[in-house]
């Protein structure tokens, strides 16, 4: 199928625009989704016309797919046109004309001039450009050949059709192409001629006489002068040897391009495809010159092997700009080399890994190149050279790298942060164990990379990586000096408040006063707040039915406990269905400290023996729907309990908390008892049903941490609880049991068994 698909890719050029929509016309393959991990910002010193072609897992950098075939050269040719018209239409009118749907206007403008004879679109025009004007009347009539040129040029394929039968209509009408030609042989202005030359081209390549084109281009090319219009007809000749297989020629053809026009880069590049070692070969043997040779190996690096092309090219033309582009893609792709996880690994490891993982190859180029100081812009390789040294592990001459950059470079807000960057990887990979002298040394850039530069970032500038490997590289210092909170400030673990000391410690850290600068840096960028572990903490202690301690420590959440729950948390219904609950008309919402002292007041009362049958049940309600089966999960889910729509979301710990009902059990338990009739009863006791089936499913599932996909249907969604039992035992005359039975699947199977 891909050989199929490649048939259909077929590159398109137009007149006034370049149309590939979806497929492009005699070339090309690519990929999907681009990321990878990288301190170093190729964007920083290399012109923004390679910057499609940066190292990534996508088709292109940035773009993903290019999509600026209609759109490419606009600005170019209103531009130029402008410049031709000497500003007789102003530059809104020109895009209009030039890249709007414009065909009507000039067809009727087009009309106006051939009859001399006004009509309403001449009439409209004539009020804001001067019709009469030779220049005006000359743009007109070329853009009404180039328009219908465009009807041939940009036809709409689908791009997931396969057919190869679908065939493109192309131009039958000779004459058409043969009077284009000669309005190219007859023009004496350079400007009109040149258009008129590429539309000449144009037209003969979407004729049914292809072979015309090279014929043309052959005969006038050096006429011609050497602009964006010349390298776009010279991709045409490079997309017709490719339809004939002369695989060689086209790549060749292709590399040209891409050196002479930085705005078809991105398109040369894609189309540039030896089919065989030879193709590549022939296409070298072809360069005569400098600049072919060094663009051959330029675009071919792209494709393969970044240093061997840098080799080349440094060898014929150290000054030349592609290597810069290719030096980018060298280190990127040895950055994503290494394996950057701290887990369970030492700062030794971890230096010793990134070492092992640079090609000591490619060091030696990199340092030779920075060394010669030939190259166009010798800071970009003083940097790389730098970085490179960094993952060696030679600070020292990472350092000097880096000052040396410093004094040659241009002075942009991106260079001087990735500078700076590299400069800070550099100092703290020298860190083997923290002290006070050392600390000072990172103190200012782990402020500048944590709080300045997330609050103003830098166009393209590459730092995220660099927060996210200094973090875990300071967590591994501190944990090699057994210092857990330190660890956990630089790279939190979801379970490190499972252990209640680990949890006093932080809690304790967080709240003093007189902490160091490095502990006020951790502290500001640490995710957990001390009320986040407030509320985590009156959670626990709500579930363990220790209410004035959960109260007390909610009123030190800073706000948390303000939030209202979406249902009544009192409410005790026969179906669970919190979306219903949430959506339920509600009279009065209870916040959770509304929620908690409720619960204190309710305990009291039935401490007291007040009314215990219905505050019983109010309390069995409450902490059943603070559950995961109840109406009001938003209860224990926070900053460091985590949230989820099922329990396996949860780490063990807080799973458990949530899954079990024995606190809501005892207490509709404890309403049986005091319950006064029937109804009670059979209510307390289908509560208490609720409870063993939710128990059922804990150990049925939840407990054994199986997946969705793991769990095995035995067939069987529920047993005869005992509360099931007693219901049907003692209860079934009761108003309460019909409604059980109306609303209950479970337990209406269970009673017509």
């Amino acid at each position: 199928m891909k050989k199929t698909f490649l048939k259909k890719l077929l590159i398109a050029f137009s007149g006034l625009t370049l149309l590939v929509y979806g497929t492009i016309y005699a070339c090309a393959d690519g990929d999907w989704g681009w990321s990878f991990d990288s301190n170093f910002t190729p964007e920083t010193f290399v012109d923004k016309s390679y910057s499609p072609l940066f190292l990534s897992n996508d088709i292109f950098y940035g773009i993903g797919f290019d999509t600026e075939h209609l759109t490419r050269f606009n600005n170019e040719n209103v531009k130029d046109w402008s410049a031709y018209l000497e500003g007789k239409i102003n530059e809104k009118d020109l895009t209009f004309f030039l890249a709007d749907s414009s065909s009507a206007d000039v067809s009727n403008l087009f009309m106006y001039y051939k009859k001399s004879k006004a009509n309403k679109t001449s009439e409209k025009w004539n009020k804001k450009i001067k019709l009469d004007d030779s220049k005006t009347k000359d743009f007109i009539l070329f853009l009404n050949d180039a328009q219908t040129i465009e009807t041939y040029s940009t036809q709409r394929f689908d791009s997931w059709n396969y057919d190869e039968t679908v065939k493109r209509e192309v131009i039958s009408d000779l004459k058409l192409i043969k009077s284009l030609e000669q309005k190219y042989n007859d023009a004496k202005d350079p400007f009109l001629k040149n258009r008129y030359w590429f539309l000449t081209i144009k037209a003969n390549f979407y004729s049914a006489q292809q072979e015309n084109t090279v014929t043309f281009f052959n005969q006038t090319e050096k006429l011609t002068p050497k602009n964006t219009l010349y390298y776009r007809a010279l991709a045409y000749i490079a997309g017709i040897e490719y339809q004939q297989k002369h695989y060689a020629k086209s790549n060749f053809l292709y590399s040209k391009v891409f050196d002479k026009c930085p705005t078809m880069r991105v398109v040369s590049a894609y189309c540039f495809h030896p089919q065989q070692e030879k193709d590549w070969k022939q296409s070298l043997a072809m360069a005569k010159t400098d600049d072919e040779k060094t663009a051959l190996w330029a675009i071919q690096g792209y494709y393969n092997d970044e240093e061997k092309a840098i080799t080349e090219i440094y060898k014929i033309q150290p000054k030349n700009q592609h290597i810069d582009y290719l030096l980018t893609r060298l280190i990127n792709n040895q950055e994503n080399k290494i394996d950057r996880s701290f887990k369970d690994k030492t700062v030794l490891e971890n230096k010793k890994r990134a070492k092992d993982s640079i090609r000591k190859s490619t060091i030696n180029l990199v340092t030779k190149i920075a060394q010669s100081n030939k190259t166009s812009q010798p800071y970009l390789w003083n940097v790389a050279a730098g970085y490179l040294e960094t993952l060696n592990g030679n600070f020292k001459q990472a350092e000097k790298d880096f000052n040396e950059a410093e004094n040659k470079m241009p002075k942009t807000p991106l260079a001087i942060s990735q500078v700076r960057l590299l400069k800070f990887v550099n100092n703290l990979s020298k860190i083997d164990q923290l002290n006070p002298e050392n600390e000072k040394t990172i103190l200012d850039d782990l402020s500048w990379l944590y709080l300045e530069l997330p609050k103003n970032p830098i166009d393209n500038f590459r730092y995220e990586n660099a927060t996210a490997w200094s973090q875990n590289y300071l967590a591994a210092l501190y944990r090699s000096q057994k210092n857990t909170v330190m660890t956990e400030i630089f790279n939190h673990e979801s379970n490190f408040y499972d252990n209640e000391k680990q949890l006093l410690d932080m809690k304790a850290f967080l709240s003093k006063t007189n902490k160091t600068e490095i502990e006020k840096i951790g502290a500001s960028i640490y995710s957990v707040k001390l009320a986040d572990i407030n509320y985590f903490q009156g959670t626990k202690a709500a579930f363990q039915n220790k209410i004035p301690e959960a109260i007390a420590f909610m009123k030190q959440a800073e706000g948390q406990e303000n939030t209202a729950f979406y249902g009544n948390p009192f409410l005790g219904n026969i179906k669970d269905c919190h979306d219903c609950e949430h959506q339920a008309v509600q009279k009065k919402k209870y916040t959770i400290l509304d929620f908690l002292t409720i619960i204190q007041k309710l305990q009291d009362n039935v401490t007291k023996q007040t009314d215990v049958y219905n505050n019983s049940v109010l309390l069995g309600n409450a902490f059943y729907n603070i559950s995961h089966f109840g109406n009001g999960r938003l209860f224990y889910e926070g900053n460091i309990a985590g949230s989820g729509s099922t329990p396996d979301f949860f780490r063990d710990p807080i799973r458990d908390m949530i899954t079990n009902c024995s606190l809501s059990k005892a207490y509709y338990q404890k309403a049986f008892t005091a319950a006064k009739n029937d109804e009670q009863k059979a209510k307390t006791q289908y509560m208490i049903a609720k409870c063993e089936r939710n128990d059922y499913y804990n150990k049925k599932y939840y407990s054994l941490n199986l997946s969705t996909w793991d769990i095995q249907d035995d067939k069987s969604n529920f047993i005869a609880w005992q509360g099931f039992k007693n219901i049907k035992a003692n209860y079934p005359k009761t108003k309460y049991y019909k409604e059980i039975i109306k609303e209950c699947g479970y337990f209406r199977t269970y009673v017509q068994k």
